[in-house]
C-alpha cells in the first residue's frame, strides 16, 4: 500500500499534487513569475520499477488489444453477415475496400488467426462477444488520470482532464480573466460524505465549472490551489 500523499504549496509555478494513494513526485516548472500550474494525478513518482512496468505493458497492451480484435473479426465472419474474400484476378488499388478486404482476410488465416477463429467456433458467442470487448476496452484503458488547472494572470485559466482511454485526448476549456467572477471552495454532499469542490463562477453561465472534477482531491489539496489560483490571477490591491 502506498504512503498518503504530501502536498507542497504551488505558487507562480507549477507542482504535482497527490491524491488518494498516489504521491507527489514532480520537478518544479517555472513557466513565467505570473504563471502557476497546479496538477492532480493518481499516477505514483516514476521510478524505476514503475518504468519497467510501464514499459512491459506496452507489448501486453497490443497483444491483448491485437487478439481481442481477431477474435471480433474471426466472429464477424463465422456470422451470415460476412463479406467473402475478394477475388486474387482482381485489380484494386492499394488503397481501397478491396485490398482492405483482402488484407484482413489474410490476418485471419495467419497462426493468430486460426487460433481466434477456432475459439469463434467453439466459443458460445454470448461468452466471447463481451470477453473480447472487454479486453480490447483494457488494453486502450490509461493507468492513470491526471487534472491540470494553468493560470495565466492577465489572461485567465485553463483546465485539462487526461481522458480515460488512449483513444481519446485531453479535454481542455480556457476561461478568459474578464469572464471569471470569481473562484470559490464549495461544499456538496456525495452519499453521506461531505466534499469540498474548487469552482470558477464564469459570467453568462449559470452553472459553475468543477476543478479536477473527475478526481475529487481532500479539502486541503483543494485549499492550497484555491489560494494559490487566486494568488496568481489576481494581485495584491486587484480586483478581488
Amino acid at each position: 500500500m502506498l504512503p498518503k500523499p504530501g502536498i507542497q504549496r504551488a505558487h507562480h509555478h507549477s507542482r504535482r499534487l497527490g491524491r488518494s494513494n498516489s504521491l507527489l513526485s514532480t520537478p518544479t516548472h517555472l513557466p513565467s513569475p505570473t504563471t502557476a500550474e497546479f496538477t492532480v494525478t493518481t499516477r505514483p513518482p516514476t521510478t524505476l520499477p514503475l518504468r519497467l512496468a510501464l514499459l512491459a505493458l506496452v507489448p501486453l497492451r497490443l497483444v491483448v488489444g491485437g487478439f481481442s480484435l481477431l477474435l471480433l473479426w474471426s466472429i464477424y465472419l463465422l456470422s451470415p453477415y460476412a463479406v467473402p474474400a475478394p477475388s486474387k484476378a482482381i485489380d484494386a488499388p492499394l488503397l481501397s475496400t478491396t485490398t482492405l478486404l483482402r488484407a484482413l482476410h489474410s490476418v485471419a488465416l495467419s497462426p493468430p488467426g486460426v487460433v481466434a477463429r477456432r475459439l469463434a467456433a467453439t466459443t458460445p458467442l454470448v461468452l466471447l462477444l463481451p470477453t473480447a470487448v472487454v479486453l480490447l476496452w483494457a488494453s486502450l484503458r490509461r493507468v492513470h488520470k491526471t487534472e491540470s488547472l494553468l493560470v495565466l494572470r492577465g489572461f485567465g485559466i485553463q483546465t485539462s482532464s487526461s481522458s480515460g482511454s488512449y483513444l481519446a485526448g485531453t479535454a481542455t476549456r480556457f476561461i478568459p480573466t474578464e469572464k471569471i467572477r470569481d473562484v470559490l471552495v464549495n461544499e456538496a454532499f456525495r452519499g453521506f460524505e461531505v466534499r469540498h469542490y474548487l469552482v470558477v463562477v464564469v459570467e453568462g453561465e449559470g452553472e459553475l465549472v468543477v476543478v479536477f472534477s473527475g478526481l475529487l482531491p481532500r479539502r486541503r489539496i483543494v485549499e492550497t490551489v484555491w489560494r494559490g489560483v487566486r494568488g496568481c490571477l489576481w494581485e495584491e490591491g486587484g480586483k478581488h
